[in-house]
């Protein structure tokens, strides 16, 4: 018969830190969800209070300037001594033209480098390419603004001669430069998530490659693809440096992208540096432009979430 070994006997103080151990664990795991909770708590309040700030002041402007003018508006003329005119038609499009050219520049081009990424590119390429493309997200904006003003805008004046130093084409061109790594990076995800059988099935079918990428892949990551653009198209609608920097200062309620413009971020760029004081109704003008830039980026979003929910595929 064999006789059992007695188990090792613990010392007191392994017997202690034990102990210790394991009431700091459970410390720990009663803390961390607080800790966790406030850290939630104060993204949502810090959104609200940036909401809210928003609304108040705008609604002190509206005490002064009528909702009508502002919103129907064709002049934007917040300096003029004599009669200050608010209609914020001129800086909405303005922005809007700056994020067209944007996007005519940006979804091709991000798009078509998705689908390489994805289809034809090999690995190591692919490694090496998203890499270098996504570097572009990280560049400071006032860089963008400072090539789009100093390089950009003299080649295009060779191009088109009446083209103004500062113009909507430029900043348009760069923006949508900027956008691109977003579109490209969003896009090659959502085809990559796309299953293989659906590549092989269609190629034992005859079809080539390319067409495997515009009617299988394309299609099936429409979502991914989708929510990247209006994502993207909201990034450049909130874009500040690159339009103050190169797009001008003069509001103009007219389609012509080769004269000066002005958007909603490079009016409150103005105003914020010193050129109103503290309490005029210039000053609450910029809540009034910077809350309807907040709606503009709103709905882009929600449009952005419904597309990805609307439009989702489930493999």
């Amino acid at each position: 018969m064999v006789m059992k070994q007695p188990a090792e006997k613990l010392s007191v103080q392994e017997l202690i830190a034990q102990s210790r151990s394991k009431r700091s664990k459970k410390v720990v795991e009663k803390i961390m969800p607080i800790l966790l909770f406030i850290t939630a708590l104060i993204s949502v309040l810090t959104t609200f209070g940036i909401v809210f700030t928003l609304i108040f002041e705008t609604i002190e402007f509206f005490t002064k300037v009528s909702v009508i003018d502002f919103l129907f508006g064709t002049e934007w003329l917040p300096f003029s001594g004599k009669e200050p005119m608010y209609g914020i038609l001129p800086l909405i499009l303005g922005t809007l033209k700056v994020t067209f050219i944007a996007v005519l520049v940006a979804v091709p081009l991000g798009i078509a480098a998705a689908i390489f990424l994805s289809e034809y590119a090999s690995d190591r390429t692919r490694r090496l390419i998203k890499p270098v493309l996504e570097v572009l997200a990280g560049i400071p904006t006032i860089v963008y603004g400072f090539f789009a003003l100093t390089f950009v805008t003299p080649v295009l004046q060779e191009i088109i001669p009446g083209l103004k130093i500062f113009n909507a084409l430029s900043p348009g061109i760069v923006v949508g430069i900027m956008i691109l790594p977003m579109i490209a990076s969003l896009s090659e995800d959502a085809m990559t998530s796309v299953p293989n059988a659906m590549r092989e099935g269609a190629l034992a079918l005859g079809s080539t490659k390319l067409e495997v990428a515009i009617k299988i892949v394309l299609p099936a990551a429409l979502s991914g693809i989708l929510a990247s653009v209006v994502l993207a198209v909201s990034r450049a609608i909130g874009e500040t440096m690159i339009v103050s920097l190169a797009g001008g200062a003069t509001p103009k309620f007219d389609f012509n992208v080769t004269d000066s413009i002005q958007t909603m971020t490079a009016y409150i760029v103005q105003v914020s540096t010193g050129d109103a004081g503290y309490g005029t109704t210039i000053y609450y003008s910029i809540y009034s432009v910077g809350f309807t830039l907040f709606l503009f980026t709103l709905l882009m979003n929600l449009l952005a979430h419904f597309i990805s929910k609307r439009f989702r595929e489930e493999y």
